[in-house]
């Protein structure tokens, strides 16, 4: 994290005055502390942040502050930062793949809740891991639909290797309980009903009544103008459809948050390097930085063209191939980006809602990935 040393009204005041060669990610803390109230206040349960989705300090400072007391952590780099910065914190050890060392600087640092999706990992945890006060969460998969790509390739167990999982759980000692993930950028709220009807469906078949049940993340950020997140909506779907499908076995619910936190609580500024022969633009930024989940994630189209004094460019807009610094075919934005018919070289290109995965993934391939930090006090543009 690079240190940040004053505060800007904007990003077109900033870009006015330092012209920046290298992309800038903005950041402004009322933004996340909105949020982070937003999900605190209105979510039936306990809201966990994702730290992988940004890791920076000032962001996990600015999320406890606003009364986020829970961190879905995946790495014992992730433990230790979260227990320095807030250790009274509730941390959730949900990567379902570890090592016995990294369970034991989970276990020195205070972590009681694990998540599991195999027999193989299931016998790691009852080995390394007290049982007293532990919760252990199966974490199962469906069918993916209504997001953005699946997780479910990598993690989850089928609905009946699920319920094993879970009596196993129960016979050891440890709290059970039940996690999934519905995928990432969920826009209709219906994306989280198939799951907790189906937790319901594997608490019965393993006999096992569950302390809790944990939705996972999905929820999104504002990253395209006509679909805007639905956060209330989906709350309320998930309180009514619990209480339907688990009736008087009703668990508390856990969600974890990261794209949905700290997303809109950012925009990257990037600058032309050129318009080639007035058709593709190249940017300082791109696949290999701070735009590289663009590849698997719909790409930003809340996207600005400013001049080099802070101006935004106003008029006309075309499609156009947009490419990032490398030296590289595959450092493109994929389709085309709606910028400014005036865009010329020294321009800025500002994308909204890039406050997740973007730092975190952000490389130094080819020499380029220079990414600088200002905070703002608005993110309008």
């Amino acid at each position: 994290m690079r240190a940040v040393t004053q505060i800007w009204k904007n990003p077109s005041d900033y870009l006015r005055v330092n012209q920046p060669e290298n992309p800038v990610l903005f950041f402004a803390p009322s933004v996340l502390y909105a949020q982070a109230r937003l999900f605190v206040t209105g979510f039936p349960g306990l809201v966990t942040y994702a730290v992988k989705s940004n890791p920076q300090e000032m962001v996990i400072e600015n999320l406890w502050m606003a009364g986020v007391t829970g961190f879905d952590v995946a790495s014992p780099v992730e433990i230790r930062k979260v227990h320095a910065i807030a250790p009274t914190a509730k941390m959730h050890y949900n990567n379902p793949v570890r090592t016995p060392s990294e369970i034991a600087v989970a276990v020195a640092c205070g972590v009681v809740s694990y998540s599991v999706d195999s027999a193989t990992e299931l016998d790691k945890l009852i080995a390394h891991v007290p049982a007293t006060d532990t919760e252990i969460t199966v974490r199962f998969k469906l069918p993916v639909a209504g997001a953005a790509y699946n997780f479910g390739a990598k993690f989850g167990a089928t609905v009946e290797f699920a319920a094993q999982l879970l009596a196993r759980v129960r016979d050891a000692g440890f709290i059970p309980s039940l996690t999934f993930h519905p995928g990432t950028q969920c826009t209709d709220p219906a994306a989280w009903q198939s799951y907790i009807e189906a937790a319901a469906q594997i608490a019965q078949k393993a006999g096992v009544r569950i302390a809790r049940l944990n939705v996972g993340g999905g929820f999104p950020s504002h990253r395209e103008h006509e679909i805007v997140p639905q956060l209330e909506a989906t709350f309320a779907l998930i309180a009514r459809v619990t209480d339907q499908a688990f009736g008087a076995d009703r668990p508390a619910l856990v969600c974890e948050p990261g794209r949905g936190l700290v997303g809109d609580a950012f925009t990257l500024g990037t600058s032309v390097k050129a318009v080639r022969d007035g058709t593709h633009v190249f940017l300082n930024d791109g696949l290999y930085g701070a735009l590289m989940e663009c590849h698997w994630v719909a790409s930003v189209d809340r996207v600005a063209v400013f001049d080099a004094m802070g101006q935004r460019r106003m008029g006309g807009t075309s499609p156009r191939v947009v490419f990032g610094p490398t030296c590289d075919s595959v450092d493109r934005i994929p389709g085309e980006v709606m910028l400014s018919d005036a865009i010329s070289d020294g321009d800025f290109v500002l994308f909204e809602s890039m406050g997740a995965y973007s730092w975190a993934t952000n490389t130094e391939f080819n020499g380029f990935g220079a990414l600088a930090l200002a905070q703002v006090l608005s993110l309008e543009l």
